[in-house]
């Protein structure tokens, strides 16, 4: 046919100016749209062969690219369906004029789902991001079972021509003539990393073709996640999820599965053993890679898993999610959120099943990963119960992991509630004074020590019906809980009332009270908050957004079995009590020091510390 011009049809030129300055938002992403629509092309010969019935004229079918340098051109060929000058004129001319959808919808009753299945085409306007890195793109094309082929061309400003060309074989050639920021897609080695990026698991071969006829294989053409999980081994597994990953760990668990239904998707999902180096980042940005019909789309997609899954790896692949004309950029879509609700059940079924079969394992996982599961206690109320169920916490008996469900189901005679102690350090929790009566009484207690413990439990009221309850409030009566003392033991030395008090004056305004313990066996003091005072999570949470919050004032415990305590409250029942001041600021930053927390004046405990042990020195 002799050459014709044709104008683009209204608006379509502001839209291509859209689509070429604005839609991607990586110029890079041309060679994934070029390739995949090659890919779709391919498929749509196969299934046009199978419908006709002669099995002779079925192919492989192949992608291949070129450069000319001199000529400063870059092609992508395909052996696929081709193209009419007809269907140019409707499918290259008009934005948004969806060829793939089309052909599927005509394909809908032919024996051929298998490949009309694979058809990635969303949009028309996936062939327009070329004009990001070319200004004029030639288009050769000769179509299934026609006799010529023919010629398209555009600027991608005014309009397009169409006319006769020469191609003897049916497929497609893309020339794009390069613009003089877009040079570095001529050299070998970016092309060869950008299939691998984009395209390394579409269903045919990419090869790249040099100037002397050599050809070099650039894609797998293989993914693994279509294949049967039964037919692939742990070795290639492991593999996987080393290149994807970028990881050198052995992952703990495997979840490779295949949903079919309302939704369709395929997830091949790894769960490390070791903590990803990222994972602890403030943007806490999931890596899990997200494919349509085998073509890379985004390691960035946010809202298929949560944040507090952000440490899996691997792939999801799907033909249903839909994209936002630009395949950069996902539409606000509820299959996006049926997929992530989906992985959620798998996953936590997945740690319910290790948690029961493999627990070494998962208390390995779990060590270096459960802090980042703790998220979904204070983010994800609707999994709330579930995360708690699968969650391990430290346990004051033995230095072990237990539970919930474990602790409940151990509970000490008498026990109703949850007893916890929050810490910001496990080590220092464990020989905390708080803990003392707990352990002489045979009574377990969770040791919280991961910044996130003091968020969750802030909105978390109970777990099977049975409360958390801090031990380091005033409130916590164990005195009918766990193993009875003898009487002989209940028995204490008498205190002073005259030490209390004049201790409580000598703290005023730093606590609000000062009073014998029932609660501690070895320590001298401990500080214990007011039942009507806020929460300590709360106070830690303030005081992680503001230094300077000081909390409510709380009230100094002193164990009256101690020499110390017997003997201060002799020196003030014998009027001896000028000193009682000093040694009252040093029980009060003893305590705090106990508790693993900073004292507000390190010089004047120092001060008040050596003047002690000097009066003492002068009495020997």
């Amino acid at each position: 046919m002799t050459e014709k011009n044709f104008e683009f049809e209204a608006d379509t030129g502001k839209i291509l100016d859209i689509v070429i300055n604005s839609l991607y938002s990586q110029k890079e992403i041309f060679l994934r749209e070029l390739i995949s629509n090659a890919s779709d092309a391919i498929n749509k010969r196969k299934i046009a062969v199978l419908a006709s019935g002669n099995s002779a004229d079925m192919f492989d079918g192949n992608v291949s690219i070129r450069a000319d340098k001199k000529a400063k051109t870059l092609t992508i060929s395909d052996d696929g369906i081709g193209l009419s000058a007809e269907e140019m004129k409707t499918t290259l001319g008009t934005i948004a004029s969806s060829g793939t959808k089309a052909f599927v919808d005509s394909s809908k009753n032919a024996d051929s789902s298998d490949f009309a299945d694979q058809l990635i085409g969303q949009f028309g306007v996936g062939f327009y991001s070329a004009f990001m890195v070319a200004d004029k793109i030639e288009v050769v094309s000769k179509a299934h079972a026609a006799t010529e082929a023919n010629l398209w061309s555009s600027d991608g400003k005014s309009g397009f021509s169409i006319e006769s060309a020469t191609r003897e074989d049916t497929g497609t050639d893309i020339t794009l003539h390069l613009r003089k920021d877009a040079k570095e897609y001529i050299e070998p080695e970016r092309i060869e990393y950008l299939v691998k990026k984009y395209s390394d698991h579409i269903s045919y071969p990419v090869n790249w073709s040099d100037p002397k006829g050599e050809s070099k294989r650039l894609n797998s053409a293989q993914a693994l996640w279509t294949r049967q999980a039964k037919d692939i081994s742990e070795e290639e597994y492991q593999s996987f999820y080393a290149s994807t990953a970028m990881a050198f760990d052995k992952p703990f668990s495997v979840l490779h599965n295949r949903t079919e239904g309302a939704i369709e998707f395929t997830n091949l999902l790894f769960v490390p053993s070791a903590a990803p180096f990222d994972v602890f980042e403030p943007e806490r940005r999931s890596k899990l890679q997200l494919y349509v019909n085998r073509v890379f789309i985004t390691d960035n997609c946010e809202g298929l898993v949560p944040k507090w899954l952000r440490f899996l790896r691997g792939v999801v692949d799907t033909p249903d999610v839909d994209l936002n004309v630009s395949r950069e950029m996902l539409q606000q879509n509820p299959v996006v959120t049926k997929i992530n609700k989906a992985i959620i059940k798998r996953v936590l079924g997945e740690f319910g099943k290790a948690l029961k079969n493999r627990r070494e394992d998962y208390e390995n996982f779990w060590n270096a990963l459960g802090k980042v599961v703790k998220e979904g206690l204070y983010e994800d109320e609707s999994n709330r119960t579930k995360i708690l169920e699968i969650s391990l916490f430290k346990s004051s008996k033995d230095d072990r992991l237990t539970t919930l469900g474990e602790y409940v189901e151990n509970f000490a005679q008498g026990q109703e509630v949850i007893y916890y102690l929050s810490s910001e350090n496990a080590e220092m929790a464990m020989t905390s004074p708080h803990l003392e009566t707990f352990r002489a009484r045979g009574i377990d207690v969770i040791v919280l020590d991961d910044p996130i413990d003091d968020f969750w439990l802030s909105n978390t009221e109970d777990f099977d019906g049975k409360s958390f309850q801090s031990i380091t409030h005033e409130d916590v009566d164990i005195s009918n809980v766990g193993d009875a003392k003898d009487e002989a033991e209940k028995e204490e030395p008498p205190v002073s009332e005259g030490l209390l008090e004049t201790m409580k004056q000598s703290l005023e305004g730093v606590v609000s009270d000062v009073r014998l313990s029932a609660n501690l066996e070895k320590s001298v003091a401990r500080l214990i908050a007011d039942k009507e005072a806020m929460n300590p999570q709360m106070e830690r949470m303030l005081r992680m957004q503001n230094p300077n919050f000081k909390g409510s004032p709380k009230i100094l415990e002193v164990n009256g079995k101690h020499a110390l305590i017997q003997a201060l409250s002799s020196q003030t029942e014998n009027g001896n009590s000028e000193d009682l001041d000093k040694y009252a600021r040093l029980l009060y930053d003893a305590a705090i020091i106990g508790e693993g927390e900073a004292i507000d004046d390190p010089r004047d405990f120092a001060d008040r510390l050596v003047d002690v042990m000097e009066a003492a020195l002068k009495q020997k």
